[in-house]
């Protein structure tokens, strides 16, 4: 069952295209990783907060991208990183035209 995951923590920016910029090669790189399927970057620079929403094949998949990018983020020096895991109903979603694929 397809699992998303929203992934949030606090940045002080980059913002927007220069967020694209500087964070290119990290985008690449998540194409690659196990089970992966899409993410949607998200931003509230208002709040200083930054993170995304990822679709994952699995929930171990999801499970071990969520350690693995949490550990980058404490290289960093981020550490305040929440995230939460939801199965996705796919018929359900489909029907709202959820791309799941």
């Amino acid at each position: 069952m397809a699992v998303v995951v929203q992934v949030n923590f606090p940045m002080q920016g980059p913002w927007g295209a220069e967020m694209a910029e500087a964070f290119l090669g990290l985008a690449e790189s998540i194409n690659e990783e196990p089970g992966f399927i899409w993410k949607v970057w998200i931003e509230d620079q208002s709040a200083d907060l930054s993170g995304g929403i990822y679709l994952f094949e699995t929930r171990e998949n999801a499970e071990a991208y969520v350690r693995m990018h949490t550990e980058r983020l404490a290289g960093f020096g981020i550490t305040d990183v929440t995230a939460t895991f939801s199965d996705v109903n796919e018929q359900l979603s489909t029907l709202n035209h959820a791309s799941l694929g």
